[in-house]
């Protein structure tokens, strides 16, 4: 069953504070981040119906969802630390918080990672406006009374909304049609293994060696792992000395075995099926760009021995 979204669009309108917002095109992409309520639910597929609170904007189908990694400001009141403030257009002081009631001109801020979301959805758009109200549209929601910047409503109870009130049966007809026809995709939210001590294992790393990759250099912290040189899938736990910091694509190319470490020479050995790419190529035969202890030798054999064949 086709799932519809009714989601808040309100550009320079919105009176909440507690972040920058979104930059939305109605009719050709909408976005959110890992911070809003229902984010991880939406899919390739689904119906997307744009409203102001007053009325619907439009409705389309989901064709693409991009998503990215960004550093969000969030803001607070400065007195209770609750995100629920609003910016006052003419009083002052600015700002006023919608749990305490406390007036502040700046509020506090402070800066997380998320996951943005952006869908892709102008091919099929169709217009809304003077069709139906914020009251109709509350109505076709799972849950009419939800405050939620996401709603989920039922495809087929919009669907037969917008035909009594419109009468352009082609255009639903032609959202209905895309509903079918797309390919599954978007996210899902599942039960998966977390690794306990993971960022305290990377923090580590990070006093100790800064910013940089340990096989090609200074990196931003933002691309660096924590990456064990043994299997910690098997083990579970974090050995001293047993990991360096990797950019992440040198990450992955390094617990596939296609990178591996001569400790006499400690220098990168790039396996052929990588010289065809100039930049990985380049690396081969480089000195390493960290000293490793004792300790790290005797990883860095063990996966090189489980990684190149013997000769």
């Amino acid at each position: 069953m086709t799932t519809a979204w009714l989601v808040l669009a309100l550009g320079s309108s919105r009176e909440h504070a507690g972040n920058d917002g979104y930059d939305d095109s109605p009719s050709e992409h909408y976005s959110w981040d890992s911070t809003v309520q229902n984010h991880a639910r939406v899919a390739v597929g689904d119906v997307i119906a744009l409203w102001d609170r007053k009325e619907l904007i439009g409705v389309s189908v989901i064709e693409a969802i991009d998503t990215a990694s960004a550093e969000k400001t969030l803001y607070s009141c400065p007195q209770c630390g609750k995100a629920d403030i609003k910016r006052r257009q003419r009083e002052r002081p600015a700002y006023r918080c919608g749990k305490c009631g406390h007036l502040f001109p700046v509020p506090r801020q402070k800066t997380r990672t998320v996951t943005t979301y952006r869908s892709v959805h102008g091919k099929r758009w169709m217009n809304g406006r003077g069709l139906l109200s914020g009251s109709e549209l509350r109505a076709l929601c799972d849950a009419p009374k939800s405050q939620l910047s996401m709603r989920p409503a039922r495809w087929e109870r919009l669907r037969r909304a917008l035909l009594d009130a419109s009468g352009r049966a082609a255009e639903v007809k032609d959202i209905a049609a895309a509903t079918r026809l797309a390919i599954a995709g978007g996210h899902r939210e599942s039960v998966v293994r977390v690794r306990v001590g993971q960022a305290a294992f990377r923090e580590q790393l990070l006093d100790a060696y800064g910013e940089i990759c340990a096989f090609t250099g200074p990196t931003p912290a933002a691309a660096l792992e924590a990456a064990h040189l043994y299997s910690y899938a098997e083990s579970g736990e974090h050995h001293d000395y047993g990991g360096l910091l990797l950019r992440r694509d040198i990450h992955r190319l390094f617990d596939l075995g296609h990178m591996a470490v001569d400790t006499a020479s400690e220098t990168l050995d790039v396996a052929p099926t990588l010289h065809p790419y100039p930049y990985y190529a380049q690396l081969h035969g480089r000195p390493l760009m960290v000293q490793l202890r004792p300790e790290h030798r005797i990883w860095l054999d063990a996966h090189w021995l489980s990684k190149r064949p013997r000769t």
